[in-house]
């Protein structure tokens, strides 16, 4: 299907999903409005839990049980005697696999099949869409076509378990949002309204995986825009729909209801740390440039063969696994190696490998995502952050660790998403409320000297149209 058709299509899907017209929509009050979107982040906590679940089954399965099995059948030890002392084995098994299949040549083999699997996902299941998209869906028609959550579910699920560099962030964002779409469609509500619910649905998954209600909502709201959050009246809902969620999402997994990375504290701050976070604002914002250059420059090579997306994906899965095989660290979409690989043993890689791993993770992102891989890069960008932080750290022993890693991904995410409030609020999460000047401050640098770097490209101010359309949601009478 050409891209004209696809375009086409999706217009009359949205079409077709709409309320009739705007005489037969209707307005809920504001403590309708409260219900619905708590309603969201109860159905939203359910989803990422059984999203959560699968997805562990997915990643135990290969690279836990299936390395086993594949151990166990595949030895000489294992095999038949006539097979395992036989000229085959000799010449082709035993040289190159003299005890099993080395991690290293596993982990290419996965990569590459699972590129090949997200190709014929994306054949035979239709495109999912990404982030992109949902940003500009956010914007008009106001809602996320719910008939994409198929192929968003199974093209996902297979990204990162073949170990791209993407997050499950993104996938639910687009899933939760779109049962928010669904539910306003459902009761026929205005498109103002209809635009809230998808937002709330969207800070719920946010709020779901970033442990951090508060943050993961605001930057639901921030993220559709590139000069700060502008969905106002989506506030105080779609902070509900993500507390409720997270709450939800928490106790069904037995997650830590803390957040998820845990940093060196740091007591006090000085004025002098104050620059420092400046400083780091601007080498963030550097970092972002670099990034930029090298995504732009995969996609420019991607287009060649971007009509193939079986060929293209299965390229894709080959380069991340070529990438993981010189650096394993880029494997996956890094959140908990965050704590595991660069907080706790960090120090250990030095300088040198520190700044290598970030550049070999910002080439596989590039690489997933503009293979036609689905997930979110919040997190992977968030580990590129880190481990250059942590390098300029070793570098400048004066720059607190802590420091260095938590404003080095404030910048770099700021720089890439455009959401300086939220990414704050996230990471505060992590360092503690004495970090708050020193974050904002490397956020705000950054976002000001990368205003004209753009990776999301749907991402802009609400329009006329957008704002004329939100009504204050009535108030029901209190009785005395």
């Amino acid at each position: 299907m050409s891209s004209k058709a696809q375009t086409e299509t999706t217009a009359t899907e949205n079409t077709e999903a709409s309320p009739s017209s705007l005489s037969e929509s209707r307005e809920l009050t504001y403590q309708q409005t409260l219900l619905a979107s708590a309603a969201i982040g109860v159905a939203g906590g359910l989803i990422a839990t059984l999203y959560y679940y699968v997805l562990e089954a997915f990643m135990h399965f290969v690279w836990y049980a299936l390395p086993e099995l594949i151990e166990h059948h595949f030895s000489r030890a294992s095999l038949p005697h006539g097979i395992a002392h036989s000229g085959i084995y000799t010449i082709f098994l035993e040289p190159f696999f003299p005890s099993g299949i080395p991690s290293s040549i596993y982990i290419v083999i996965v990569a590459t099949i699972g590129g090949l699997l997200v190709g014929l996902a994306l054949r035979f299941l239709g495109p999912p869409g990404e982030i992109t998209s949902v940003v500009d869906n956010i914007h008009e028609p106001g809602k996320i076509n719910p008939r994409q959550s198929p192929s968003m579910i199974v093209t996902s699920l297979l990204s990162i378990t073949a170990g791209g560099s993407l997050g499950p962030e993104a996938p639910l964002v687009q899933i939760i949002g779109s049962f928010g779409s669904w539910l306003a469609n459902q009761l026929r509500l205005t498109i103002a309204t209809v635009r809230l619910l998808t937002l709330c649905g969207m800070s719920a998954a946010l709020g779901a995986f970033f442990g951090a209600p508060l943050g993961g909502a605001i930057f639901a709201l921030e993220i559709p825009h590139r000069r700060g959050l502008e969905f106002y009246e989506a506030i105080a809902p779609a902070v509900i729909s993500a507390t409720l969620c997270f709450s939800l999402f928490r106790m069904s997994t037995g997650m830590s209801a803390a957040g998820i990375y845990h940093f060196p504290q740091i007591e006090s701050i000085s004025v002098m740390n104050l620059f420092e976070g400046a400083l780091l604002g601007v080498l963030g914002a550097l970092v972002a440039a670099l990034f930029v250059l090298l995504f732009r420059t995969v996609g420019y090579l991607s287009e060649y063969i971007a009509d193939y997306k079986i060929l293209l994906a299965t390229l894709g899965g080959l380069s991340i696994g070529a990438i993981a095989f010189v650096f394993p660290q880029t494997l996956f979409f890094s959140e908990m190696e965050i704590q595991s690989i660069i907080v706790e043993t960090g120090s250990n890689l030095g300088i040198k490998l520190l700044l290598m791993i970030a550049l070999a993770k910002m080439l596989a992102i590039a690489c997933t995502v503009h293979s036609g891989f689905r997930g979110g890069f919040i997190f992977p960008l968030f580990f590129v952050g880190a481990s250059v932080g942590l390098a300029i750290s070793l570098a400048v022993p004066q720059i607190h660790p802590t420091m260095g890693m938590l404003c080095m991904m404030a910048a770099l995410n700021v720089a890439i998403t455009k959401t300086p409030v939220s990414t704050t609020v996230i990471l505060t999460a992590a360092s503690g409320a004495a970090m708050v000047p020193v974050l904002v401050i490397a956020s705000f640098v950054s976002f000001v000297l990368t205003s004209p770097l753009s990776v999301i490209k749907s991402q802009r101010s609400r329009t006329e149209q957008e704002s004329s359309g939100v009504s204050c949601p009535k108030l029901l009478p209190v009785k005395a």
